[in-house]
């Protein structure tokens, strides 16, 4: 082994780097899925938080070893833990027609939090073996749970963003009153407009298509 490697290792630079690159990776990963499902909280929010925790883990225990500071070297993670909790606030207010959404991304942020913390104190196998099991839960069930209750998802996206209760309107006309929805940024990433989320039950005969037909809508695709 080189020697200005083994001097990296002896000084702890390699586990830093090896932890923060981990917590980058762990965070992209899981955050990766949350965008699928329309959440706002994606990959950024997911790599901010793991890296985050990641490094009070590291800062806690630098302060320990090398600095020599007496105190408990679990403190600083543990209000990390606590504090991520402003983050799922934000996450679980939003609501659609009094139905409330988010918490499945809240809690996955908690836990990437959590995983970061492990990552920061150099447990690996933890970090890895719980965020493996966290995405199968949220792609796994995620599935289950869309078969479980039928609900159709069809995106629609709308150039006039002041006509969305307009147009929410006419799609009630069309569809009932069995659908809620979910207001998220256009995927077209076009100025002025603005992309729906709608939800419906798949026993109810409704022809999605139909919806391009109501005026300022320009793009619809059944998910």
């Amino acid at each position: 082994m080189p020697e200005w490697f083994t001097a990296l290792w002896e000084n702890g630079t390699v586990q830093v780097i090896v932890r923060s690159l981990l917590a980058v990776v762990i965070g992209a990963v899981i955050g990766g899925e949350r965008p699928r499902h329309g959440r706002a909280a994606g990959p950024r929010t997911h790599i901010l938080v793991c890296l985050g925790a990641a490094a009070t883990s590291m800062t806690s225990m630098f302060v320990n070893t090398v600095l020599g500071a007496n105190g408990d070297v679990f403190r600083i993670s543990a209000q990390v833990i606590s504090g991520i909790g402003f983050l799922g606030a934000g996450v679980i207010i939003l609501k659609n027609n009094s139905t409330i959404t988010g918490l499945t991304t809240a809690a996955g942020v908690w836990a990437t939090g959590a995983i970061g913390v492990a990552l920061g104190y150099g447990f690996y196998t933890g970090a890895i073996v719980v965020s493996i099991l966290l995405l199968l839960t949220m792609v796994l069930f995620a599935r289950f749970e869309r078969r479980k209750v039928r609900t159709g998802c069809v995106y629609v996206e709308i150039d006039d963003m002041y006509r969305t209760n307009a147009i929410l309107q006419e799609v009630q006309e069309r569809m009932g009153e069995n659908f809620n929805h979910q207001i998220q940024p256009p995927r077209s990433e076009r100025q002025g407009h603005l992309g729906l989320l709608i939800f419906f039950d798949k026993k109810a005969n409704f022809d999605c298509a139909s919806l391009r037909e109501i005026e300022n809508v320009v793009y619809t695709i059944e998910e």
